[in-house]
């Protein structure tokens, strides 16, 4: 299904804008690691960002031109890489600069378009329509209400059940 080779499991989570795909994947996580998993996360965003402050030396140096900045300390290290194109990246570029001996699994939020498993996240409240009808790579979907489909129904307030079927599914065998 996926258009991509790596070599750990890939799981998605999609969803429209304000359906918390963030909050549940803020939930999962912790549940991830107490079963002693490795998880690395991927994070699409819709807009310019920065994951240092103003001020700061690697903020400096990187709007000083540098197209490369590590900052790493003794408890954890980040890379910024400026991208002289306006496209957006593509999922097997991002995997590639993951070290897959430090995961078991790797999440991603967002890439909605690409083609690999995918969970959907659905909130009622948010009034869009589902994405599975229209995306073959939907394996499930994590709903506040019953919906009408063949595909995997997970309650959004019970991460835990969440959990389990990311690992049954990513991790099985």
């Amino acid at each position: 299904m996926s258009a991509f080779s790596y070599p750990r499991p890939v799981l998605g989570f999609a969803a429209w804008s304000g359906s918390g795909k963030t909050t549940l994947l803020a939930r999962l996580l912790p549940l991830l690691r107490a079963r002693g998993l490795r998880v690395a996360m991927i994070k699409h965003a819709h807009h310019d960002f920065d994951i240092d402050q103003p001020g700061k030396d690697s903020h400096t140096l990187r709007k000083a031109g540098a197209e490369q900045m590590l900052i790493a300390s003794r408890r954890r290290w980040a890379l910024m890489v400026e991208s002289p194109d306006e496209r957006e990246p593509e999922l097997a570029e991002l995997l590639a600069h993951l070290d897959p001996a430090r995961a078991d699994l790797v999440l991603v939020e967002g890439f909605k378009h690409e083609h690999f498993p995918k969970i959907e996240v659905h909130r009622a409240a948010v009034g869009k329509p589902l994405l599975y009808p229209d995306d073959p790579d939907i394996i499930a979907v994590v709903r506040d209400t019953r919906l009408d489909t063949r595909l995997p129904q997970l309650d959004i307030d019970t991460p835990d059940t969440v959990a389990e079927f990311v690992v049954r599914h990513c991790l099985a065998g």
